[in-house]
């Protein structure tokens, strides 16, 4: 066997282990759960093949990121300037995922690795929305009162991201501290990922890809916003009872 085969073989003998590395699915939009996920899965058995870690993957992840949303902050919105970001956002989105399924292939998954990706996500959610603002009121005509529009959704993502996270926290707490069993993953709804695509970060990432029309940029990015806002709207009241219903049982004495 040629050392190409041998190297094809062992990258084919990685991905097949792949699924076993994989999180749960449930509640995750279209974009993430099929093409982002697959994408990530892809660049984990590569970095797993080149013995990177996952804190390098996550370090390039942000650098693909970055270099998208520096380059919406410096430079004038055109078509090759929005094909250059959305490929950059939508490249880091990936490595994104990679990163986990990497420390999972590799039997390494720790708290300090999760802090990093997650104080990264929380930089790039606020700081690409400043990047559109900035660059709105730098190079566009747009009306001044659609300036408002990046500021809102900048809050609206932090918020979810924020109370998306802290569910997920809250829940690892009460089952540590009660002794409860986590619950088996149920299977995933295609229909709920279709339906939850427009809260989907790389669906934002491709919006970019608008870039050279202020005018159907500002329409895509408006359009995503309000289905955000609209989605944490109805997300809130139900996530506030999730959270109620692990408080211990004492009626009449809630926060």
């Amino acid at each position: 066997m040629s050392s190409s085969d041998a190297a094809e073989s062992g990258f084919t003998a990685t991905l097949r282990r792949l699924p076993s590395a994989q999180k749960s699915a449930k509640g995750a939009p279209a974009y993430s759960r099929f093409v982002n996920r697959r994408a990530g899965g892809y660049l984990a058995v590569l970095a797993y093949r080149v013995g990177a870690t996952p804190n390098q993957v996550t370090a390039v992840s942000a650098l693909c990121t970055f270099a998208g949303i520096t380059g919406l902050l410096l430079l004038p919105p055109s078509w090759p300037l929005g094909v250059a970001v959305s490929l950059a956002l939508v490249l880091g989105y990936a490595l994104d995922s990679a990163d986990g399924q990497l420390a999972r292939l590799r039997g390494t998954s720790s708290v300090s690795g999760e802090w990093l990706d997650h104080v990264i996500d929380s930089a790039k959610i606020a700081t690409l929305h400043v990047a559109v603002l900035v660059s709105a009121f730098r190079f566009s005509e747009l009306p001044t009162a659609w300036l408002l529009v990046p500021i809102a959704y900048g809050a609206v993502e932090s918020v979810m991201f924020f109370a998306m996270i802290l569910n997920d926290q809250l829940r690892r707490v009460h089952r540590a501290t009660t002794g409860t069993p986590a619950p088996e993953p149920g299977r995933p709804s295609t229909l709920r990922s279709l339906l939850v695509v427009p809260t989907d970060y790389g669906l934002l990432c491709l919006v970019f890809l608008l870039l050279g029309s202020p005018v159907a940029f500002a329409a895509g990015y408006g359009v995503l916003f309000a289905c955000n806002a609209l989605f944490l709207a109805a997300a809130l009241p139900k996530w506030f009872t999730d959270m109620r219903s692990l408080d211990p049982a004492a009626p009449g004495r809630g926060r």
